[in-house]
């Protein structure tokens, strides 16, 4: 371990992700928050967390139309399958911010509707996409990583967040899943493991047809992370990700 990383890890340890009470999951589209943190939140419910999904755009233009289902009858397809998939891993309070797919949106919409969120639900820790892997190309993954990192921020600012037409939030950290520099991990009982393939291949099902390629390569690799994070914390699952704190997020560069 680096000096520097040395002296962050006792002046400002990384915040542990189960330590806190009320947590915010923001998915770019229908499906992602149940791939990279699904296993998560569904631990973080049986435990009787206090948890919120944000879904900012409606994935219209995802995999479905290719079924003959489009536009705004896919919209509606894909959002109830997220009802199904939250309410399997134990998430009952599912919000959908309603932006069009594929970045036809104004980015402002997109702070406006976390930073009210943010301001009703106050979370302690925010789930997001890392914005910053340099292999993401998604623009709705990177803007949604943006926002997130932006208003995670800026939440305990009154004067601030009132210019989103927000109320003040109490955010303590967020974590970063799609990541490739985590820095804490999650541990995965192996039957959460199992609930995350099912909110995403039983109810996911206009992304992820049964037997479908795109299904078969997302279950391999789900298995195969878990089992990396895993091993790395003496357990057979985990999910990991890049946490903050308030104070890495502001004058610390080094990477924690």
């Amino acid at each position: 371990m680096g000096l520097a990383k040395l002296i962050l890890k006792y002046a400002a340890p990384v915040p542990k992700i189960e330590e806190f009470s009320n947590y915010l999951f923001i998915g770019p589209h229908p499906d992602d928050i149940e791939i990279g943190a699904g296993a998560t939140a569904a631990k973080l419910a049986s435990m009787g967390k206090k948890i919120t999904f944000l879904i900012l755009t409606d994935g219209r233009y995802g995999d479905g139309s290719s079924d003959g289902v489009k536009g705004d009858d896919l919209a509606e397809l894909r959002k109830q399958e997220s009802i199904r998939a939250a309410k399997c891993l134990g998430v009952t309070d599912v919000r959908f911010l309603g932006l069009s797919d594929g970045g036809f949106y104004p980015y402002e919409d997109m702070l406006n509707g976390i930073a009210k969120t943010v301001g009703e639900c106050a979370p302690d820790l925010i789930f997001a996409p890392d914005p910053l892997t340099g292999r993401e190309l998604h623009v709705d993954h990177l803007n949604t990583g943006n926002a997130a990192s932006h208003i995670a921020y800026i939440a305990p600012y009154a004067g601030i967040m009132e210019h989103y037409g927000a109320a003040a939030a109490d955010v303590k950290a967020i974590a970063f899943y799609m990541t490739a520099e985590a820095n804490r991990f999650v541990k995965i009982p192996k039957e959460m493991f199992g609930v995350q393939k099912r909110a995403l291949f039983g109810c996911h099902t206009s992304q992820f047809p049964e037997g479908s390629e795109g299904a078969r390569q997302l279950a391999v690799y789900l298995k195969l992370r878990s089992a990396d994070f895993g091993l790395r914390n003496l357990c057979l699952h985990a999910e990991g990700f890049r946490v903050l704190g308030q104070t890495h997020m502001h004058c610390m560069p080094e990477r924690v």
